[in-house]
């Protein structure tokens, strides 16, 4: 079984482990397998070398930075790196390459992590299953006649095929969650303005959010306390947990829409890991609240930066992408800044739930991930499909909650299952203690794929 970031930290410290071996390993693993998942657009293998023999004699010299030293993770090809291919997945940006890093780099660099490469997503992070991008199809590691889902696709799926420790995504309307669900591994979208987003490419700034993906709920943790914007909060409270566990919890299970079209065997899964927290101490309440469901404001956002472009290059768009950005092209910005204002009473709105319960309980997606084929015979298809992979992620975006997908079980035909846990605003350390609560008490994070249908 793959070792664990937080299992790796120790015997980095300790030496039992270089840093410089681990990278080697993950880019044997992206030669052996990223020709089937298609998970990487860039591969960094010779800065992520020197930041290996770096962190080693760090190491060595007694001046270890903290967990994330010498891991090498993966970042989504959405966010600048500074003299690094940055590509947002598109024709239009294929050979962009920015000056200066994102926030979110800076802190991971700071954090002494080594980064191994750009990963492949759904074009400019506009769909949720990574079938629209200009460097192909991202293909899911459990089955690869399967989608991985997106927009961080590839993140989750080098993830899952252990390519690297970990990945940063992005997530508006759970890009970071439902392909997580879909590979089986766990993703975490922190509070709205928790993670910084400054050099990220936008989908809509308004619902952008970045955050980690990772095998397990501790690794979640230790990435998000080296990326948290340190103007609101330093993210520190959410990487201890409590061998005792924690208080009981009021869990709300809210049945109207989020459990409501499930395929049968995420519905049994949920229904199990409901008993499973019940069995923890926790107490299930059933509850409803208004769930909100429009998109004007996402596709107003994606269209006012995108609108240059389309005017003076639309070709160099995968057609579906321009399809979709061109649905927000008579939006106007009053149409936007009232859709804003909307978005903050909601935001406040949402809050006084938390007044009965301390956190939502819900499958992360409705169905498990889609096959390729089936996609590509109906091409109508696909924003459908990908709007129902979507639709039980999106609310967190628009109350602007922290929000968690972990595995809780797996199909007869062996794809995954997750579960999706959403906390009060600033409440991480909630959601990651009840996550880490569950995770420990099953095993379904100790599977690993085996990369079946290559």
């Amino acid at each position: 079984m793959q070792r664990s970031i937080a299992e790796l930290a120790d015997l980095l410290k300790t030496r039992e482990v270089s840093s410089v071996q681990l990278t080697n390993n993950c880019l044997a693993r992206i030669e052996e397998l990223n020709s089937a998942l298609n998970a990487f657009i860039t591969i960094t293998a010779d800065s992520a070398l020197a930041q290996a023999t770096e962190a080693d004699e760090e190491i060595r010299r007694g001046r270890w930075r903290g967990p994330l030293h010498g891991i090498p993770l993966g970042l989504k090809d959405l966010i600048d790196t500074a003299e690094v291919l940055t590509t947002a997945a598109s024709g239009l940006f294929k050979d962009r390459v920015p000056k200066q890093d994102a926030d979110v780099v800076s802190r991971l660099k700071a954090a002494g992590a080594v980064l191994i490469g750009k990963q492949n997503l759904h074009e400019f992070a506009y769909g949720g299953s990574s079938l629209v991008s200009y460097y192909g199809d991202v293909r899911n590691p459990w089955n690869v006649a399967h989608i991985s889902g997106g927009s961080s696709g590839g993140s989750a799926a080098a993830v899952s095929a252990g390519l690297c420790y970990g990945a940063i995504g992005t997530d508006t309307a759970g890009s970071i969650r439902e392909p997580a669900a879909l590979c089986g591994v766990v993703g975490l979208k922190p509070t709205y303005g928790r993670v910084s987003v400054r050099g990220v490419i936008p989908l809509s700034p308004s619902l952008d959010h970045v955050g980690p993906i990772a095998r397990t709920v501790a690794d979640a943790a230790i990435m998000l306390h080296a990326i948290v914007d340190g103007g609101k909060g330093d993210g520190s409270d959410g990487v201890k947990f409590s061998a005792q566990g924690m208080k009981p919890l009021r869990i709300g299970v809210p049945r109207k829409f989020f459990y409501e079209g499930l395929d049968s065997e995420v519905e049994s899964a949920v229904e199990e890991a409901l008993s499973v927290l019940q069995t923890l101490g926790h107490e299930n309440r059933e509850i409803d609240l208004p769930v909100p469901q429009d998109r004007t404001l996402q596709s107003g956002e994606a269209y006012a930066y995108h609108a240059k472009f389309v005017r003076e290059s639309p070709h160099l768009y995968q057609p579906e992408t321009l399809r979709r950005i061109r649905s927000g092209e008579d939006i106007s910005s009053a149409d936007i800044l009232r859709c804003r204002e909307e978005l903050q009473h909601t935001r406040r709105d949402i809050a006084k739930i938390f007044e009965e319960i301390d956190v939502l309980v819900t499958p992360t997606t409705p169905i498990p991930a889609p096959s390729i084929a089936e996609l590509r015979k109906d091409p109508d298809s696909l924003r459908p499909m990908e709007i129902l992979l979507l639709r039980n992620t999106r609310p967190a975006n628009v109350w602007g909650l922290p929000a968690i997908s972990l595995p809780c079980g797996f199909t007869n035909a062996g794809l995954p299952i997750g579960l999706q846990i959403i906390g009060a605003h600033w409440a991480e350390a909630t959601v990651l203690q009840l996550a880490y609560e569950y995770e420990q008490a099953t095993t379904w994070h100790e599977r690993e794929p085996t990369l079946s249908g290559m």
